[in-house]
């Protein structure tokens, strides 16, 4: 048992720490989504990601993300633990589930891990949470997640989700788009970023205020 547990902390350290330099070729959730359309070829569609770098990725797109989903991501140390205090006790008092993860998390969740609320899957998701804030810094991670993350049903990464929604680089993202595709993060699947629901397109909105509120210099530090 415990050589076995060396073998996996030293090998996820090697994957992480690689990781930080190679571009990753595909996630866990997407090859995920390509076994699934082995077993059910006219449900599941074809998967759409080409990696991009930093410097080709509008800082809007960035700004965007961070607004919606962590605005404490340059700080925190992978875990905003005033956040999950606050769903706990949203849980406790009003049944009401709702998602306190942070951008390193949800990184580590689609680039190695699976979908679910398990203990074990949380252990592992603390666990490469720790590396990657470790060996990563704050703008691989950032870069990393935008290039995985789905924005639409098979569309993985901001290259393939600017050229699908808007027919464009991702580096000519208006702040307006970015704030669209960010909209639709909690449920790709659900929404079109080229049919925006009155939610949507309300929910745009309020990101597009708080990255004003934040301002453009907000990551300019990573």
């Amino acid at each position: 048992m415990f050589f076995t547990v060396v073998a996996f902390a030293s090998l996820s350290m090697l994957l992480v720490m690689s990781l930080r330099f190679v571009p990753p070729p595909t996630s866990a959730f997407m090859i995920k989504r390509q076994l699934d359309g082995l077993l059910h070829e006219d449900k599941s569609p074809r998967i759409h990601y080409q990696w991009v770098d930093w410097e080709f990725i509008s800082p809007h797109m960035a700004l965007a993300v961070v607004a919606s989903e962590d605005q404490m991501f340059p700080s925190h140390w992978g875990f905003d633990f005033q956040s999950m205090a606050e769903a706990i006790e949203e849980r406790r008092t009003k049944g009401r589930i709702r998602g306190a993860s942070t951008i390193s998390q949800q990184t580590v969740k689609n680039l190695f891990l699976w979908e679910g609320r398990s203990y074990v899957r949380k252990g592992f998701e603390a666990w490469f949470t720790l590396l990657m804030e470790t060996f990563w810094p704050k703008r691989r991670i950032l870069e990393v997640y935008l290039n995985i993350v789905e924005f639409g049903d098979g569309i993985y990464g901001v290259h393939a989700a600017a050229t699908i929604f808007f027919d464009k680089e991702p580096t000519r993202l208006t702040g307006r788009e970015a704030a669209l595709m960010a909209a639709v993060l909690p449920h790709p699947k659900r929404s079109d970023v080229r049919v925006p629901s009155r939610y949507i397109q309300q929910r745009a909105s309020q990101i597009e205020r708080q990255m004003s509120n934040l301002g453009s210099s907000y990551l300019q530090d990573m």
